[in-house]
C-alpha cells in the first residue's frame, strides 16, 4: 500500500477540522471539552469504531476510547493518543476566528492539537475506504487534561499504552518537518504565601503582605534557571481588597529539565524555599510531574519505520528530543515504543496567532496512514 496514492482531500479535511476548532474546549470547562469529545466520538462512530466513554474525575471532562474493527481485535496493536483540551478560554474564537491566509489557517487549538487529531482519523478513514486492513488493530484515546499536566487521566493513558505495541502521538510537528523521539522532564509546583492582615490606610506597618513575599520569591525562582533546569512562575492570585494588606497569595510554577536527575535536583531546590521570613510563611508543594522520556531502541526502531514511510513520500523526517511535555512522556518512560510530534506543522501554539500550515494536513495524514499500514 502506497500512502501517496490515497486520495486525501485538503478541502474536505479543512471543512471537518473547522467544526472541531470552532467547538472551543478549554481544559477547565468540562462541559465544553465534553462537547468536543462528542464531536470526535460521532465522527469515529460513523467510521465504524466501537466507542467507549470514560467518566471524568477531579472536575475534568471524561475520555473517549475508540476501537476500530480488525481481525486481531483485542491483541496488542497501535494506540493513537491525543488530547482535546486547549489553553484558550471560551470566547477566544471571537479574537482568533477561523480564517485562511495563503497556506496558513488560524483558530484556537488548531495547532495544539486538533489538527493532529483530525489528520489521524482521516488517515484511518482513507485506509478503510481503500479496503486496506492494517497489520495491527488501532485504538484511539482522546483525553481532556493534557494542558494542565494530565492529572486525571495519566493512569488511563498508561494502562491503555501497556495493552499495545506502539504509541503514536499527533502533537504538533516540528518546524523542520521533524518528529519527537523524546521529551524533557517537567514538574509543577503550588506556591502559597501567608502574611498578616491589617488596614492598608490606617495601620499599614502592622501588616505583613503575602503579595510582597510572593513577588520576592518569584524573582528568586526565576533566578534559579540554568542551562540544565528552567524555572518560571506562570500564575499568581493575591489579595481581596486594595485597602487591606494581603493575607494570602497563591501561585503556580513550572520547572523543566532534559535529564531526570536535573529535575530531581530542581525539585529539591524548589521545596527548600518553604519557610517563614519576617512573619510571612511561604510554602511550596509539588504538583503533577512528567517523567523524562529518553529514546530507547524500541522508539528508534519505530522512528526508522516512520522515516522509511517519509522517504517513500519524498519527505525527510528528522527527529529529536523536545521541551514542552506531552502524554508521550508517560508512554515513552514506560519503555513502550512511542513516536510523538506526528501532527501538523504550524506555529504560535497557545497564542492568539495560533495557526497551521495547510499543506501539512495531507502530508502528515499520509505519513500517519503509511505508519498504520506498515507497523506490525
Amino acid at each position: 500500500m502506497n500512502p501517496a496514492n490515497l486520495p486525501f482531500d485538503v478541502e474536505a479535511m479543512l471543512q471537518g477540522l473547522r467544526g472541531w476548532v470552532e467547538c472551543e474546549s478549554p481544559t477547565w470547562d468540562a462541559l465544553a471539552v465534553e462537547s468536543m469529545l462528542d464531536l470526535a466520538a460521532r465522527d469515529m462512530a460513523i467510521m465504524g469504531a466501537t466507542i467507549e466513554r470514560i467518566t471524568g474525575r477531579q472536575g475534568f471532562a471524561g475520555c473517549v476510547r475508540a476501537r476500530f474493527p480488525h481481525p486481531k481485535q483485542g491483541e496488542p496493536g497501535i494506540l493513537i493518543a491525543g488530547h482535546f483540551d486547549t489553553v484558550h478560554p471560551v470566547g477566544t474564537i471571537a479574537k482568533l476566528p477561523w480564517r485562511r491566509e495563503g497556506n496558513k489557517c488560524y483558530g484556537p487549538g488548531i495547532f495544539d492539537m486538533k489538527g493532529g487529531n483530525y489528520l489521524s482519523l482521516e488517515a484511518i478513514r482513507q485506509l478503510t475506504r481503500a479496503s486496506f486492513t492494517t497489520p495491527l488493530p488501532i485504538t484511539v484515546l482522546f483525553t481532556p487534561d493534557e494542558e494542565v499536566g494530565t492529572p486525571s487521566t495519566r493512569d488511563i493513558i498508561e494502562a491503555e499504552a501497556l495493552r499495545n505495541k506502539y504509541v503514536l502521538v499527533p502533537e504538533p510537528g516540528r518546524p523542520d518537518n521533524g518528529v519527537v523521539t523524546g521529551r524533557y522532564a517537567i514538574a509543577r509546583f503550588n506556591l502559597e504565601a501567608t502574611g498578616r492582615p491589617s488596614h492598608a490606610g490606617a495601620r499599614l506597618s502592622a501588616g505583613r503582605s503575602a503579595i510582597r513575599e510572593m513577588a520576592r520569591q518569584i524573582l528568586v525562582i526565576d533566578d534559579m534557571t540554568t542551562e540544565d533546569c528552567t524555572f518560571s512562575v506562570g500564575i499568581v492570585h493575591g489579595g481581596q481588597w486594595v485597602n487591606c494588606v494581603a493575607t494570602t497569595c497563591t501561585g503556580e510554577a513550572l520547572s523543566m529539565a532534559k535529564r531526570q536527575e536535573d529535575l530531581d535536583h530542581g525539585v529539591e531546590r524548589m521545596l527548600a524555599l518553604s519557610g517563614t521570613t519576617n512573619d510571612v510563611t511561604f510554602k511550596v508543594t509539588r504538583g503533577v510531574t512528567r517523567p523524562v522520556w529518553e529514546p530507547d531502541s524500541g522508539t528508534m526502531s519505530l522512528y526508522d519505520t516512520a522515516r522509511g514511510v517519509a522517504e517513500q513520500l519524498g519527505m525527510k523526517l528528522p527527529h529529536g528530543s523536545a521541551g514542552g511535555g506531552s502524554d508521550g512522556n508517560f508512554t515513552g518512560a514506560l519503555g513502550i515504543p512511542t513516536l510523538d510530534g506526528l501532527g501538523v506543522r504550524g506555529a504560535d501554539a497557545h497564542t492568539l496567532n495560533e495557526h497551521i500550515e495547510i499543506d501539512s494536513l495531507v502530508e502528515r495524514g499520509r505519513l500517519m496512514a503509511g505508519l498504520l499500514a506498515t507497523l506490525e
